[in-house]
């Protein structure tokens, strides 16, 4: 065992007193890591492709051409769940609306986010004809008949959007 460390001696001594030679102890030791080395090698591996490749990024998808947003401020502020609830009832079954949604001002604490409304509604239309139907459609024309004496003011926004 000349030329090799005191580790090595001590290790392969064992080995090397049943007239093994180095060459042998080696292989052997060889057969014995391979396992743990491959172990390794498959972690490595699987690091590397549990990585997220890059992607480009996917717009959200746009609700439609015309958005029909309604801010409304009641005269009595604990009317606002009547209101929504009647909107539902009456406005989203309306066949020219394509997107709908209604409710009352979420509160974030944000200073320079506007909740000085009781009800906001949004109403989507795929053209100028449906919102004219939706306009002079008997459930809207009964929804702001039946509010109008309980309405403070309302705040109207149309948008169009040619890019949906």
């Amino acid at each position: 065992m000349r030329g090799w460390s005191t580790q090595n001696r001590l290790f392969a001594g064992p080995l090397m007193k049943r007239n093994r030679s180095p060459s042998l102890i080696t292989a052997m030791l060889a057969l014995l890591a391979a396992p743990f080395a491959s172990a390794v090698v498959v972690l490595a591996q699987s690091s590397a492709e549990s990585q997220p490749e890059p992607t480009e990024s996917i717009a959200a998808p746009r609700p439609a051409l015309i958005s029909h947003v309604v801010l409304i401020t009641l005269r009595d502020a604990n009317d606002a769940d009547a209101l929504v609830s009647d909107c539902d009832r009456l406005l989203g079954t309306i066949p020219s609306v394509v997107s709908y949604s209604c409710g009352t001002p979420l509160d974030t604490g944000r200073a320079s986010v506007d909740g000085t409304y009781h009800v906001g509604v949004y109403l989507g239309f795929e053209s100028a004809t449906g919102y004219t139907q939706y306009l002079e459609h008997e459930s809207h024309l009964a929804l702001v008949e039946a509010w109008k004496a309980r309405t403070e003011s309302m705040r109207i926004f149309d948008i169009a959007d040619p890019t949906p």
